[in-house]
């Protein structure tokens, strides 16, 4: 008993061991495809990091500028280290290039060698035990029919034997049990032996197959396996030897980097800068500051260039400042002597000699920096008070001589006002049409003539007018009596026609109001209230700014720089900036340029030139005038960006009804009142951050390029004003998701073949046109009449060919995403036929919740893992085919929305 309880516990083990390697194959055809999603994922890594040190370089050797910096060591080392830094970037690029190339189509190798591994242990461990299933159930057959042929001999004894008790040994009934005894004995025998062979073939085989065969298919599977795992060893050794940072070449980086830095010495970084600025004679140029002759032209000879003025009117400050200069120089005195005296001297080199006398390792090296940085200090600081010494002595002497030379003498007057009252008359007189005599032109009249010819400070004697020119006098009479002040001229206000020039004109402003300078009152208001346009006073000719072309409301930023594309293209918006509105010009001119729109006190709107009472009028003089808006800028307008055929006044869209709510505010059902036409309007929330905007108005800027019947259509948007409207065409039948839902019980089979037929029209369009939609579900699509189904909400969507996030992954809808879109952030429209794939089973399981009963991270956990939903009831077979293929884990092996059409399209139509 114990013998054959060992054998039968041996044979259950015999036939576990395949089935645990089939086990052991599958786990390790999932760490498979965890090690190549995982190679890939640090091969963007690398390539990214690269991408960044590369930035990085470039960035560092922007700030590298030769002409100053020649001769800089340390500029020199850091030109090194970006180099170098470059070239870590390129060692880790090629580095990842290499792993792609040698690690990920090893591990697709492995991977394919490993399923036809694990299918050949399938096949050959199932025609085994096939066979042993075979001989077991030959076995048990032909031991039920031994029982059978046994209790018929049985049955023919016992009547033989009653037969020949009642009749004897003779008799026709006797015979005849006889011939059936024999026959049932026969074949019992027959039975018997067949049994016995089969029983010998049955348990031969069996002890071939747990001695022999089956541990012949171990064998082999354990040379494969070994081999395999061989190959999967070098593939984590390249891996290994990508992620370790002390390979050679990065070491040599090192190397190459530390010898850089090792160069720089400090005691010859400044040494010829030093050397060709600090030796430069005092004396080498003139000095700059030297007085300017011609300011002291026209004070009439009271005061000298280069000279102080002690008069009546200057004496008192003097003696101050002589008092002020003295206790100045008192405070400086004893202290520039000490500190120069209690230093020592530098050495020929420029550098202190050694305090300590010299020697080796006295103290540590930042000590010798801390105590030589002190000492250098200490001697700047002494040059700089024996400067300011000298100069204080310099301006000492210059006010006691000039109060010396005036000791003991009247002060003159520094301001003689019966020579002003003189000079005044004779402007006077030469501003007067000439006199016939000479005493006209001097500046005294006829009735004047008894008057003493005593002339006027400033003045050449009346008999020596002839030696001064008409036009001298003129211009320094000029001089003496020019006012403080201009007269503030009153710009012309041209007026800006709708497609600027188009119609109307303005008359170009003369000189004297180009120049005028009209001072801002306040800061930038704008134009007072969003959405209003005009200046305070300007209703009369002025049209409202809301009214012109190039008004394109409250326009976010990003959206205007799409539109300025040349240099010269301007356009006007408004801006709220810490809850107050701002009238904004944008410019293209070397980047994009935003100037706020200045107010005066008088409710005027300027830049930096003149004045105008509305923006328009404003806005057409710097057009038509060709001046820069700043000049600090120099932007000059050229062309106005006027407001595209989508582009609606807020003004022009009557909201009715709330049919619903998104993200950034609530959705309307509308009417246009030019056309009476019912729309619905998505509003954005007006307290909304900039950022939050530029997304909202992302759809409406995709949406406006697209016409195709199964694709929501644009027809405007609203930013003249808040709140920023999105209108598009109302579609009757709501969200596809309720209206599934809705008609669960009335919806036929042809009807959703027509629905899905729908959706992929949509996308195949989309995809055509290269967006990415990134967000395709049963919520976001839209039923109109005669349940034509209608793609809607881009608010994710992109126009491109492949897109990456990089802002995290925060509002992604995970049970209708692709994997690689979850693990690696890679968008393609590949990935929106795998929602498409989602889509289908929502509209045949009419409205039903994809991944019932699990969560977001149990649904991603299941699908890396290869689950796929079951077919909703009343699904077609086909239909359910190509979900299945629209879920195919790798985005290669799925179909793109042409095919998807084609195939749909063909089931649509055999429903007929």
């Amino acid at each position: 008993m114990v013998a054959r309880a060992t054998g039968v516990g041996a044979g259950a083990a015999a036939r576990a061991a395949p089935e645990a390697l089939l086990a052991r194959h599958d786990a390790e055809l999932r760490l498979l495809d965890t090690v190549r999603r995982c190679v890939a994922a640090k091969l963007k890594c690398d390539r990214d990091y690269a991408l960044a040190l590369a930035a990085v370089a470039t960035q560092g050797q922007k700030g590298d500028r030769q002409e100053e910096l020649q001769g800089s060591l340390v500029a020199q080392a850091w030109r090194s280290l970006m180099v170098e830094l470059e070239g870590a970037g390129r060692l880790l690029r090629a580095g990842a290039d290499a792993l792609e190339a040698r690690a990920l189509e090893r591990l697709h190798s492995l991977q394919a060698e490993k399923r036809r591994t694990r299918k050949q242990l399938q096949e050959e461990h199932g025609r085994l035990a096939s066979r042993l299933a075979h001989l077991t159930e030959d076995v048990t057959r032909k031991k039920a029919e031994y029982q059978k042929y046994l209790e018929l001999y049985r049955l023919m004894r016992s009547r033989f034997e009653e037969h020949f008790v009642k009749s004897g040994r003779s008799g026709r009934k006797l015979d005849e049990t006889r011939d059936k005894l024999q026959k049932a004995c026969r074949k019992l025998h027959l039975t018997h032996n067949e049994y016995v062979l089969l029983l010998s073939e049955a348990a031969e085989f069996e002890r071939e197959y747990r001695a022999v065969l089956l541990p012949a298919l171990l064998q082999r599977q354990q040379a494969a396996h070994e081999a395999f795992v061989t190959s999967w060893t070098e593939v984590l050794r390249d891996v290994a030897h990508n992620i370790s940072f002390a390979d050679e070449a990065l070491a040599e980086v090192q190397r190459r980097a530390d010898a850089a830095v090792a160069a720089i010495k400090p005691s010859e970084e400044y040494a010829a800068f030093s050397d060709k600025y600090k030796n430069a004679s005092p004396v080498a140029a003139p000095s700059a500051f030297i007085f300017d002759d011609s300011l002291a032209e026209d004070s009439s000879g009271r005061l000298l260039p280069g000279r102080l003025a002690v008069d009546n009117l200057t004496v008192e400050s003097l003696r101050n400042k002589m008092a002020e200069l003295e206790a100045a120089l008192k405070e400086a005195q004893p202290v520039a002597p000490a500190t120069a005296d209690g230093l020592e001297p530098p050495t020929a080199n420029g550098r202190a000699s050694d305090p300590a006398g010299g020697g080796g390792g006295g103290g540590s090296a930042a000590g010798s920096r801390h105590g030589s940085t002190a000492s250098e200090a200490g001697r700047a600081e002494a040059a700089e008070a024996r400067a300011r010494e000298r100069t204080l002595a310099r301006q000492l002497e210059l006010v006691r001589g000039a109060l010396s030379e005036q000791s003991g003498e009247e002060l003159p007057a520094g301001c003689d006002l019966a020579a002003l009252d003189a000079a005044a008359a004779a402007a006077a007189a030469l501003a007067a049409p000439p006199a016939p005599d000479a005493a006209s032109v001097a500046g005294v009249s006829q009735g004047d003539a008894t008057r003493p010819s005593t002339p006027a400070p400033g003045l050449p004697p009346q008999g020596d007018v002839s030696s001064f020119t008409l036009k001298r006098q003129q211009q320094r009479l000029a001089n003496l009596l020019r006012r403080p002040f201009r007269r503030k001229s009153v710009p012309s206000t041209p007026v800006l026609g709708r497609a600027m020039g188009s119609r109307g004109g303005s008359v170009p402003a003369d000189d004297d109001t180009a120049a005028a300078q009209v001072p801002a009152g306040g800061g930038g208001g704008g134009s007072g209230a969003c959405g209003n346009g005009a200046g305070s006073n300007g209703g009369l000719a002025a049209r409202a700014l809301a009214d012109e072309d190039w008004f394109h409301g409250v326009l976010p930023r990003e959206e205007v720089v799409r539109l300025l594309t040349r240099e010269g293209d301007f356009l006007v918006r408004q801006t709220t900036r810490n809850d107050e509105c701002q009238t904004v010009l944008s410019v293209c001119w070397g980047g994009h340029k935003h100037f706020i729109v200045q107010t005066t006190a008088e409710g005027h709107f300027r830049f930096e030139g003149p004045a105008f009472p509305t923006i328009p009028e404003l806005i057409a003089h710097q057009l038509q005038s060709a001046l820069p808006v700043t000049g600090r800028s120099g932007a000059v307008l050229r062309r106005p960006i006027l407001r595209e055929r989508w582009e609606l006044n807020n003004d022009d869209v009557l909201l009715l009804d709330k049919i619903g709510r998104g993200n950034f505010g609530d959705v309307y059902k509308a009417r246009l009142k030019s056309s009476g036409q019912e729309v619905a309007v998505k509003t954005c929330r007006v307290t909304l951050p900039e950022e939050h905007r530029r997304k909202f108005l992302q759809e409406g800027r995709i949406l406006k390029q697209y016409d195709h019947p199964n694709v929501v259509r644009l027809i405007g948007i609203c930013v003249q004003k808040q709140p920023i409207m999105i209108v598009m065409e109302l579609v009757a039948g709501g969200s596809l998701l309720t209206f599934l839902r809705n008609r669960a019980a009335t919806l036929t089979q042809r009807q959703l073949l027509g629905m899905c037929r729908d959706a992929a029209a949509g996308m195949r369009y989309l995809e055509s046109r290269n967006c990415i939609h990134r967000d395709l579900a049963a919520r976001n699509c839209l039923v109109g009449y005669e349940n034509i189904v209608k793609i809607s909400d881009f608010g994710m969507s992109r126009e491109e060919e492949e897109y990456i996030v990089s802002d995290g992954m925060k509002q992604i809808p995970i049970k209708w995403t692709a994997p690689e879109a979850l693990n690696f952030g890679k968008y393609t429209s590949l990935c929106d036929v795998w929602s498409y794939g989602v889509l289908a089973w929502e509209i045949f399981a009419r409205g039903g919740t994809p991944y019932s009963g699990m969560s977001n991270s149990k649904a991603r956990e299941k699908i890396d893992a290869g689950y796929r939903m079951p077919a909703p009831e009343g699904c077609p077979d086909e239909m359910y085919r190509l979900m299945l293929r629209c879920w195919e884990y790798e985005p290669e092996n799925r179909p793109h929305f042409e095919q998807i059409y084609l195939v749909v399209d063909t089931l649509f139509g055999a429903q007929r």
